[in-house]
């Protein structure tokens, strides 16, 4: 899947090699035979507080396929609620298959006791695939959910609103303004979180296109917006301003960069770099600007991290509106430190969890 992550299974001496070097605490596997359920837990890192993570239910090709996701995104979970300055911890699950098939009341019972069984070490959230209403199912059989209709919902919103206010970030500090009038922005990816923020760019008088594998999801944009449709194969080649992916992850890679131009990346979707150590240096290189994704598309883990303390809408906004000023702090801090923006980031995340795990040990 990620030509990294495949290195280091080669390297690592199988499943435990691989969980050791992305620093794992428990990886979980989940096996119903009479639903067909197949899920995988991964919880990362539980120092700042309980793992929380979407549930992202996809037809991967291969198991293997699965567990390298599951292992990759829960670690970004970690560094995503870390640099938010919230007190979780992060995981994430993955469920194999086709979700148009295996979904059922029974089905989100099953996996809501295997759940339950985590004792609150992981708490599950809505992802690809996944919606409220199945949080709401899985809630009749666990309490360590967030994203329950009603309550904070679908975070969809929030998070947009996130990577908007990074993109203005990004703009501010490589324009030297953050007005987005008249800024050619493609949108990677129509699914619920790249609509909100289409919304918002064209709000702001952003000129925005638009590109989707789904003919469905393009069609809720085009139905409401007057937008350039660009065929996917063809994204890399266009002149923007900013690239915005909102699809599945690692669509940066070697290829990809050297193709794109623009001056700024800055989207929602996980994972966005198929290999950190390379390519966030590659983006610096061809100077364009990268707004790492778990820095900005934080508004979602916010919205389920305010729900768990009793939802108030005006304080899951108040929190997401850091993401701008965070995110100047972490250009600027790249360059002064002569690192990547992706460095930057990581650091600080690691910063806040090394600090508070030194307190633990000290304390016992």
């Amino acid at each position: 899947m990620e030509s990294t992550l495949q290195e280091m299974s080669a390297q690592a001496n199988g499943v435990f090699g691989l969980i050791a070097n992305l620093e794992h605490e428990q990886i979980v596997f989940f096996n119903d035979v009479q639903t067909g359920l197949k899920a995988i837990v991964g919880i990362h890192n539980t120092v700042l507080g309980p793992s929380l993570g979407g549930t992202r239910f996809w037809n991967y090709n291969n198991e293997i396929d699965a567990l390298k996701d599951v292992i990759r995104l829960s670690r970004g979970m970690t560094f995503k609620s870390s640099i938010s300055g919230i007190d979780l911890g992060g995981g994430k699950a993955v469920i194999i298959g086709d979700a148009s098939k295996l979904k059922s009341v029974k089905f989100w019972h099953r996996y809501g006791e295997f759940i339950e069984g985590l004792g609150g070490r992981y708490i599950t959230a809505e992802d690809v695939n996944t919606s409220p209403d199945d949080i709401a199912l899985i809630h009749q059989r666990t309490k360590h959910v967030a994203g329950l209709p009603g309550r904070g919902g679908d975070p969809s919103p929030i998070t947009a609103y996130g990577v908007y206010l990074g993109i203005k970030a990004a703009c501010k500090h490589k324009f030297g303004t953050d007005t987005i009038a008249g800024k050619i922005i493609l949108v990677q990816g129509c699914g619920h979180v790249g609509r909100y923020l289409i919304n918002l760019l064209i709000k702001d008088n952003a000129i925005v296109k638009v590109s989707d594998i789904k003919d469905n999801n393009i069609k809720l944009v085009t139905d409401v917006h007057r937008v350039e449709v660009i065929n996917n194969d063809f994204i890399f080649d266009e002149n923007i301003d900013v690239y915005a992916p909102c699809a599945l992850g690692a669509t940066l890679n070697s290829d990809s960069i050297n193709r794109l131009k623009c001056s700024i990346v800055a989207g929602a979707a996980n994972n966005q770099l198929e290999d950190e150590s390379v390519h966030g240096q590659l983006l610096s290189d061809k100077n364009i600007l990268y707004a790492p994704d778990f820095l900005i598309n934080a508004g979602g883990v916010i919205n389920c991290y305010v729900e768990l303390e009793g939802y108030d809408k005006a304080r899951a906004l108040a929190l997401a509106e850091k993401i701008y000023e965070r995110s100047i702090d972490i250009f600027t801090l790249a360059d002064n430190t002569n690192i990547t923006t992706h460095q930057a980031a990581l650091n600080i995340a690691q910063q806040r969890i090394d600090i508070k795990k030194a307190g633990i040990i000290s304390s016992n």
